[in-house]
């Protein structure tokens, strides 16, 4: 029992769907829902919601893909994804709570973010972005896909990226190819609406950035190689690309205004 769903554990390839729960049968308090074992790559685990409430998701497995849940409330993060083959999609996660805060956390290789809404997270908890990643004691992060979503009324920033090597973290890995397009974003209370620091090779295409943060994109410590095209940038947002030195190598983008 998962709250008020039940889960039913699929062979590989096939949905795992998750039904109401019994009439009359007692339930405990809702539950967080944790996938410790996917698929294949020809045959991924899908675990479709239906549009079901669970206080939120951890994934530690890889080959999953994650549909169309609806959180409201979850404990932070609302989804945390960790593994490689990951799709999460067409999910809603509204004012996750405790914890640092954040929508959504993500780890590992061949990660796809897409049409997703993340509203509501709150500073109160800490720094809270819609969606973070990072390399201390989690794996370097490659070839990953954001992709349609709404990050709305967010206190800190919709992406916070760190690779391995920018100071505080594993230094073990890389982590590269991250595509961050069509996506909106408001960031209520950040100076910057992304971040990314030692993430090399990113592309930043057709997103809408809102409100009115300093700029919208922050490329720091070696964050080379980065594309920049196509965005609408709010009026409030002084500068789309604020860069340092160590940044600018292979950068293609509008001139950046300052610093990240």
């Amino acid at each position: 029992m998962i709250g008020k769903v039940s889960a039913v554990i699929a062979a590989a390839g096939v949905v795992a769907a998750l039904t109401p729960a019994a009439t009359g049968v007692a339930e405990p308090a809702r539950s967080r829902l944790v996938i410790s074992q996917g698929g294949t790559a020809e045959q991924p685990l899908v675990v479709d919601g239906t549009g079901k409430d669970v206080n939120g998701i951890t994934v530690n497995a890889s080959h999953v893909v994650i549909r169309d849940f609806r959180l409201v409330d979850p404990e932070a993060p609302g989804i945390r994804a960790q593994g490689d083959d990951i799709t999460l999609e067409d999910n809603t996660i509204t004012k996750p709570r405790n914890g640092d805060g954040d929508g959504i956390r993500f780890f590992g290789a061949g990660i796809r973010i897409l049409r997703n809404t993340i509203s509501g997270t709150s500073n109160r908890y800490g720094h809270a972005d819609c969606m973070q990643t990072y390399a201390t004691n989690t794996p370097a992060s490659q070839d990953v896909l954001i992709e349609g979503n709404r990050c709305e009324k967010i206190d800190n920033m919709c992406l916070m990226a760190e690779g391995p090597n920018e100071g505080e973290g594993s230094g073990r890995g890389h982590s590269h190819h991250f595509t961050i397009r069509g996506n909106f974003c408001e960031t209520l209370k950040a100076s910057q609406t992304l971040m990314f620091e030692d993430i090399q090779h990113a592309t930043i295409e057709q997103n809408e950035f809102a409100a009115s943060p300093v700029k919208a994109i922050g490329l720091a410590i070696k964050s080379t190689n980065a594309t920049v095209r196509g965005n609408k940038v709010s009026p409030g947002i002084r500068y789309e690309v604020g860069i340092d030195d160590s940044s600018r190598p292979g950068y293609q983008g509008p001139k950046p205004g300052g610093r990240p």
